[in-house]
């Protein structure tokens, strides 16, 4: 005798009895609105046959639209069928122009529209009735069940007009372990946008009043969510929305209907692209912790959000005492395995909003947003005190121990980053002087007084770098992606205010476009040639082109560019240039 594989594996019989109750909420609450739109959809072809108007015309369509494309998903097929003649039956609507007026419509087929549509709605009451009856005969079944796309646990925000299906992808999401956060329209998503930091973004195309296309314009010229992964559902599986899409940006496009399995696996696949991706790009390498550069690019949103949203916020300044000794007594690999484990007893100890980064060498940051110096010190130091008691790493049998230094800086109003890391590094220093394995709050006095040297903190002026190119999302991006050296970086819209600037201000490297209007990069580097007060400056260029012609780059090189690169080109190679050629270490 053969058993079943929900048999055989109790897991996987947990799964489906799990989709089955999933199903059956999100099928009561398609039936219950349902019910709502067969009612609008009737009171409009009541207005419609006693006066045509546009408005009107427009609702009816987008209604029928929608049941097209959430119908199926909830398992309805016949009421989808039924949605999808009236959208064919109603298309001609869209291409009327509102302002020509009520005339132009009595020569459009509204009758022969009109009576297509009540045989249409009769056909759905019969529908709704049997959707009905199987509803209430399937009330008594419960299960529940779990998979991959809860793994990776993503913070995912959903935007789409159609309150049904929004719902049910909420909760089939959630259920998932996924952190869903829900839109009803364009400008809702963007204020989300603005308040969260998001993984993902599925977006319905055909919303209400305000297209999906204005959503893609909003992360287009925003620099941080210009990369973040995004999905498009549509109820329009047409060629040039799909190849509009994926050049606007779009990661994926789903047809509608669409089976949940499929887009939780799509879901899936983009997430963890990215965290790969994340993990490359701002993930320590040794610690896994975020990096430097990781770090300066969230700080930056967290104070943007305190600035719209008054809040606490603090940063610590970690510095582990005596690390030299560990590596100069028992080598660097021990002393990556003491990184290590304290980057893990840091991780485990912090809750999961706070922001832990590696800074450099020994050195640690974090951030505690909604979180008060005396709040942070507290923290620190319970974290402080576990270290004390237990190795944080072994080594052949070994046991290694360590303590470290802290500062703890509260932000006030008008700080910058800069001036906020650099105060909690003060403060860990003076901890080091008071005899280490201590922390130290700042007091609000030091905050507001003038800053004083020392022998560790020598004020340097910081370098010069000069951004010139017409393109204002090329020039955010390689601003983004720059900031954390330790330089002031200033833009140029184009050759002219190039010079101007360079007239009035003594810069170390400048980064020039070799295509732009008015003034192009090479006629600027003549001009730099011509002058001799210019010219005396040795300010590096790098030029960049969107050509790749040998003559182009032969001919920036002899008109005085000390490097060149093509277009497209990696940020990351763009960077480690710009290091050498303005002698950052």
């Amino acid at each position: 005798m053969s058993n079943s594989k929900e048999e055989l594996d109790p897991h996987l019989s947990s799964e489906t009895d799990r989709d089955i109750r999933i199903l059956k909420q999100g099928k009561k609450l398609f039936i219950r609105e349902f019910d709502k739109q067969m009612k609008q959809l009737a009171a409009l072809l009541v207005t419609i046959s006693t006066l045509p108007v546009h408005q009107d015309l427009l609702q009816f369509y987008r209604i029928a639209h929608t049941l097209k494309g959430s119908a199926p998903i909830f398992g309805y097929l016949r009421i989808g069928k039924i949605a999808e003649e009236l959208v064919r039956v109603w298309e001609w609507t869209q291409s009327i122009n509102k302002d020509n007026g009520s005339a132009v419509l009595f020569d459009m087929p509204i009758l022969e529209s009109i009576e297509r549509s009540h045989s249409a709605l009769r056909e759905m009451t019969m529908e709704y009735d049997i959707g009905v009856t199987e509803i209430e005969l399937d009330e008594q079944r419960d299960p529940s069940g779990g998979s991959l796309l809860g793994t990776l646990k993503g913070r995912l925000l959903l935007v789409d007009d159609d309150e049904v299906l929004r719902c049910y992808l909420t909760r089939r999401l959630q259920l998932d372990d996924c952190m869903v956060d829900e839109a009803s329209d364009v400008e809702s998503a963007i204020l989300l946008l603005r308040e969260h930091t998001y993984d993902l973004v599925i977006l319905d195309l055909m919303m209400h009043p305000q297209s999906g296309y204005e959503l893609f314009e909003f992360l287009k010229e925003d620099p941080t969510l210009k990369w973040l992964p995004l999905i498009v559902l549509s109820g329009r599986n047409d060629l040039n929305d799909k190849v509009r899409c994926f050049h606007l940006g779009a990661d994926d496009y789903v047809t509608k209907p669409f089976q949940y399995e499929e887009l939780a696996a799509r879901i899936y696949a983009l997430l963890k692209r990215t965290k790969n991706f994340e993990q490359l790009a701002f993930r320590d390498p040794l610690t896994g912790v975020f990096n430097r550069r990781y770090f300066h690019l969230q700080i930056g949103q967290e104070l943007q959000r305190i600035e719209r949203y008054p809040a606490s916020i603090s940063l610590i300044f970690i510095d582990i005492d005596f690390f030299k000794r560990i590596n100069d007594s028992y080598g660097h690999h021990v002393g990556d395995l003491v990184l290590q484990g304290l980057a893990h007893l840091l991780q485990i100890n912090l809750r999961t909003t706070d922001l832990l980064a590696r800074f450099g060498g020994e050195e640690f940051v974090i951030a505690l947003p909604n979180t008060t110096g005396e709040q942070a010190t507290a923290a620190i130091q319970q974290i402080l005190d576990k270290v004390r008691l237990n190795p944080v790493a072994h080594n052949v049998g070994q046991p290694f121990s360590i303590t470290f230094s802290a500062g703890v800086a509260e932000w006030q109003q008008g700080m910058s980053v800069e001036d906020w890391i650099a105060r909690a590094d003060e403060t860990m220093y003076q901890a080091k002087q008071q005899g280490r394995n201590r922390v130290l709050l700042a007091s609000e006095e030091d905050s507001l007084a003038e800053p004083t040297l020392s022998a560790r903190h020598v004020p340097v002026p910081k370098k010069r770098l000069l951004i010139v190119d017409d393109d204002p999302i090329l020039r955010a991006i390689l601003t983004s992606h720059l900031e954390h050296l330790p330089i002031s970086i200033t833009h140029a819209p184009d050759g002219e205010a190039a010079l101007r600037l360079l007239s009035e201000t003594v810069f170390d490297a400048c980064i020039l476009d070799g295509m732009m209007p008015k003034l192009d990069g090479f006629t600027v580097l003549e001009q730099l040639r011509k002058d001799p007060n210019l010219a005396q400056r040795n300010m590096k260029v790098l030029m960049l082109s969107g050509k790749k012609k040998e003559d182009d780059m032969v001919k920036g090189l002899q008109l005085g560019a000390d490097d060149y690169m093509t277009k497209p080109f990696s940020l990351v190679e763009l960077e480690v240039r710009v290091k050498f050629l303005m002698k950052l270490t």
